[in-house]
This record gives C-alpha cells, sequence and structure tokens, in this order.
C-alpha cells in the first residue's frame, strides 16, 4: 500500500472518533468564551500526540504546532469552536444536554475534523514538509475570537491559513469555493428617532417619531437601490423596531437596530455616509432628530487567489468528494475568518453535508444537523491540503 492509501486509510480508521468527538461537544455546548468545557476536550484529544500545545489563547482558544523544520513554511489551518443561544428541538441520543444552548452552525464538526487532520498529520509527521498550526478559536458567532486570538499572537510566522465550513444546503462532499470576496462584511446601525409626544388626538402638536420611523425604514431601501451600482452587492436590513407607550400616545423616540451587508470594502467605507445622508434628510423634513450609532462588525472575507487555485487542483482530484465548484457569488453571511486573511493570504470554502430529510436544515435552526459523514471528508481536505502545500502552493491552476 502507498503512502497516499495509508493515509486515507488511517482517516477512515478514524471516523468512529470523529463521530464520538463531534457528538460530545454537540451534547455540552457553549458560548462565546465560555467554551471551557470544549477546550477540555480538545487537550484531551492532543495530549496524545507530538504536538506542542498552548491553552487559553483569547480565554478559551487551544493553539497546537506540529513543528517539521525552522526552514518549513507555517500553514494554519483553523475551526471554531462556539454554540448558539438557541433551543435545540432535534431528537437525537447526542441531543443538546444545556437549556436554550446548541451548535446550530457545525462548529462541533469543525472541531472534530481540525482534531482529526492533528492526529492524522502528527501519526504521518514524517512524510510532511511543512509545519503546521492547528487553530480552535472561541466566540465566531459573537463577539468575535479571531481578532483577540490575533493580538496574541496566533498568526507569528504564519505564511497561509485555511478553513472550512459545514453546509446543509450543498451535498455531502460537495466544495465551494471562489477567490476573492467570499462572505460579506457584516455591521450594525443603532438609531433612535427623537420626536415630541403628546396626545394621539392632537398630533400637530407633536413630532410623531413612529411616522419619521416608518419614512426612514422606507427611504433606507432606497440607499442600496438607487445609491449603489445594481451589480454590486449590499443589503440593508432593519430587524428591531421599539417605541411608543400605548394606544393614545404619540411616541417621542424609536429605537431602531439593523444590519449592513457588503461585499466591497469601498463600498463598506461609504456607506455609512450614504446612511446617514437619509436619516438626517427625513428627520430634518419632520422637525425631528437622531442619535446613529454605527458599527463596524467582521470585515468582507477576501480569499486570497493562488491559495485558491491550489485548493481547487488538489481537491478536485480526491475522488471521495462530490466535485469542487468555482462560485461566482459571494455569501452575504458573515465570518470573522475575514482577519485572518487580512494579515496573511488565507482561504475559506464551503464543504456539502447535507442529505434529505435529516440533514437539510439550514445553519442556526433549531433543527440544524448535518451528515457525519461529511466529517472524515473535510479531515481528507485538510489532509491533502498540508500534504501538498509547501511544494505546489502558488503554482497556478
Amino acid at each position: 500500500m502507498d503512502m497516499q492509501s495509508k493515509i486515507k486509510q488511517a482517516i477512515y480508521d478514524l471516523e468512529s472518533d470523529l463521530v464520538t468527538w463531534r457528538r460530545s461537544i454537540h451534547q455540552e455546548p457553549e458560548l462565546g468564551f465560555v467554551e471551557y468545557e470544549t477546550a477540555k476536550k480538545i487537550i484531551r484529544v492532543l495530549k496524545d500526540t507530538e504536538l506542542s500545545l498552548k491553552t487559553e489563547v483569547a480565554k478559551t482558544g487551544v493553539v497546537a504546532d506540529l513543528h517539521i523544520d525552522d526552514n518549513l513554511p507555517i500553514l494554519a489551518l483553523r475551526a471554531d469552536m462556539d454554540a448558539l443561544p438557541i433551543q435545540e428541538q432535534n431528537e437525537v441520543e447526542y441531543v443538546s444536554q444545556k437549556e436554550g444552548v446548541m451548535h446550530a452552525c457545525g462548529h462541533d464538526g469543525h472541531v472534530a475534523i481540525l482534531l482529526g487532520t492533528a492526529v492524522i498529520l502528527d501519526e504521518f509527521r514524517d512524510h510532511l514538509d511543512t509545519n503546521v498550526r492547528f487553530i480552535f478559536q472561541p466566540a465566531e458567532e459573537g463577539p468575535g475570537g479571531a481578532l483577540p486570538m490575533i493580538k496574541e499572537g496566533v498568526l507569528e510566522g504564519v505564511n497561509s491559513i485555511v478553513g472550512l465550513h459545514l453546509n446543509t444546503d450543498l451535498p455531502t462532499g460537495k466544495i465551494e469555493i471562489k477567490d476573492g470576496p467570499f462572505a460579506a462584511a457584516a455591521d450594525q446601525i443603532h438609531l433612535e428617532v427623537l420626536g415630541e409626544g403628546g396626545h394621539g388626538s392632537a398630533p400637530h402638536q407633536t413630532v410623531d417619531a413612529i411616522v419619521v420611523a416608518a419614512e426612514i425604514i422606507t427611504a433606507l431601501q432606497t440607499v442600496v437601490s438607487r445609491k449603489l451600482d445594481p451589480q454590486e452587492a449590499a443589503v440593508i436590513s432593519l430587524g428591531k423596531i421599539e417605541g411608543g407607550y400605548r394606544h393614545n400616545v404619540i411616541a417621542d423616540c424609536v429605537k431602531l437596530k439593523g444590519t449592513v451587508r457588503t461585499t466591497d470594502p469601498d463600498i463598506r467605507e461609504d456607506l455609512p455616509k450614504k446612511i446617514e445622508r437619509v436619516i438626517k434628510g427625513v428627520t430634518i423634513s419632520h422637525n425631528a432628530d437622531y442619535d446613529l450609532g454605527y458599527k463596524f462588525g467582521y470585515p468582507v472575507l477576501m480569499n486570497d487567489s493562488q491559495l485558491v487555485n491550489y485548493l481547487v487542483r488538489i481537491l478536485d482530484e480526491l475522488v471521495e468528494l462530490e466535485g469542487v465548484d468555482r462560485v461566482k457569488k459571494p455569501s452575504m453571511g458573515a465570518e470573522d475568518f475575514a482577519y485572518y486573511c487580512q494579515d496573511v493570504p488565507g482561504a475559506y470554502y464551503r464543504l456539502g453535508a447535507g442529505k434529505f430529510p435529516n440533514y437539510s436544515y439550514p445553519g442556526h435552526h433549531p433543527r440544524f444537523d448535518f451528515d457525519e459523514a461529511a466529517l472524515k471528508l473535510g479531515v481528507m481536505t485538510f489532509v491533502e491540503t498540508v500534504l501538498n502545500y509547501s511544494k505546489n502552493k502558488g503554482k497556478d491552476s
């Protein structure tokens, strides 16, 4: 049996462990920056390897290094660890044991995949020609763990970084990737519309904050439809509105919260001015006032073109997969893996884990689950990425 076949057989032999690790983490989900038990489970597995470990990175993160030679590059692989504040509705033996918290976005699978990759690569370290850093990151779902980990040095010496996300809207084994923008920036609007209250029978004596807010909500939709190039992708969605006291009292204040999604960094920088111009114009016309808070969140995730070309070339040769698609449009979802890509060349891809009917619910749904056959495929993609990295990365496909 050649070495490639031995490695693949080792991955198949590890499949039951992958499922066990994933289900254990699924049963004990933890929110961002409190993934203490998850970190312990990661450490427990990695202590049986020869990897050097660093714990409590950005509070709960774990970093493991597989060092081959100082003269070789370092390729980083990342998995997020955190769960979501959702009550699970699945009826499975590994259902969440924590009230109101569940792994509804596949991060339990991401951890299992990266653990499996670490175990396999440690076993076959004599056949590697690159150093590998395994990054287990907290708090991707918020408030964001990538930036704190970067500040604590996880990218020091790293030449490239690769990550994946399990997706149930793709059939198991299908991969989607693109160069350039792959996921949107996600920013927040916090707006207070300030009017003057009064009796519902005498609106002429008031400045009705609800009417002003309603006009702002409608007017903001023209920012994307009339003030941006229609070829560009952007979304302004107001998801929360709060105001008023009772049926016959005109409100003096309305609070709104929303999200702004963009895939172009230049448009992202310009949108706050366009948004405020609309808000200011509407409030002036009604003799109202406003208080606008605009919070920049995760940036646009920009995949490195050379790294994407490399991944497409090597992953397309994995017969176990269902093919690699270079998609044309980015996702309007956000991902804090984007911060890593701002510092070093990075590439992020989606790995299908969907299978009707049990594994077809989308992420963040209370019945989200995924096809566990994708776990070994995820390990294969990471392992293949590492095995070919030093000698092949950078060649155009």
